[in-house]
């Protein structure tokens, strides 16, 4: 049995059940995922994934966890203590636990009897073989409310460019700002000249939960922008469709950007990301496609 831990936001449980996933496919074993991290998980907004896509969530039971793990590995508090490679010692046969944000060839080796996933999984390059497959779990569920259809119209209209501006926690959280950092105005500046040169007709679509930032920093100095403003709470995952639709992408350091450009399927798509994921200057030289432009 191949068992995904799911945490974090809808970007983050993007990728760790898109590597399971595949993985389960690759090796011919049963997918499950443990879900009971939520239970004491309060950012964001929970378990999104399966409520936002068609992709089928079979949530691991503590019987199958201990039997599995042994019964003293469970708790998932204590499962994210022995995630960390200085009590590797602890993790037994089947835990694998993600130490840095490097691809791992072997995992696939590693896997071959069955394991426990415990990490993000953040580069393309552990699903990419199973493209279809993952587009076809990541088929967004509901449909759009009117608003968000006429936006839609307009985006398949006109040559359309997402910008994502992400914020929010990066800035109020001290812990997270020092962690991840804020793309700075000049690589929005040097992105947006970029898609224009390249292509000029260009329509923005600014997506972002600081707006009294966008409007005071940024929307007045370029035209042909259209701010998306309306998606908030449980109904932000309607921002990462409205993306996934557009033509062209600037991403933030964020994975709910990374798979809103991720999810165009638009083979002569322009991707630019932000070259520093981190600014603690982590290696992230796997989690961007070699087909996006860092910037």
């Amino acid at each position: 049995m191949i068992i995904g831990n799911l945490i974090g936001g809808l970007g983050n449980q993007m990728f760790q059940y898109a590597c399971a996933r595949a993985l389960a496919e690759d090796l011919n074993l049963p997918l499950k995922f443990a879900i009971d991290g939520f239970n004491i998980y309060k950012a964001h907004n929970g378990l999104e994934i399966n409520k936002v896509f068609k992709a089928h969530i079979e949530g691991v039971n503590e019987a199958e966890l201990a039997n599995y793990l042994g019964f003293w590995r469970c708790n998932p508090m204590f499962r994210q203590v022995i995630s960390n490679r200085y009590f590797s010692w602890l993790s037994g046969r089947h835990f694998i636990s993600e130490y840095n944000f490097n691809y791992q060839p072997n995992l696939t080796k590693r896997s071959a009897q069955g394991a426990y996933l415990h990490g993000y999984w953040q580069s393309e390059r552990y699903f990419s073989h199973h493209e279809k497959l993952i587009r076809s779990d990541f088929i967004f569920r509901e449909k759009m409310n009117t608003k968000n259809q006429e936006l839609a119209k307009k985006i398949c209209k006109t040559n359309s460019i997402s910008i994502h501006i992400r914020r929010g926690d990066y800035t109020t959280n001290s812990k997270t700002l020092a962690t991840h950092g804020i793309c700075s105005l000049n690589y929005y500046d040097q992105a947006i000249n970029t898609i224009l040169k390249q292509y000029p007709d260009a329509q923005f679509f600014v997506f972002s939960d600081d707006f009294e930032w966008v409007n005071e920093n940024f929307a007045s100095r370029y035209a042909n922008i259209t701010l998306v403003s309306h998606n908030k709470g449980v109904n932000s995952y309607n921002d990462m469709q409205l993306m996934s639709m557009c033509k062209h992408h600037i991403i933030a350091n964020s994975s709910f950007s990374w798979w809103g450009a991720w999810l165009n399927p638009r083979k002569d798509k322009t991707v630019i990301a932000p070259a520093h994921w981190f600014a603690d200057g982590r290696n992230t030289q796997d989690l961007i496609p070699n087909t996006w432009i860092r910037m």
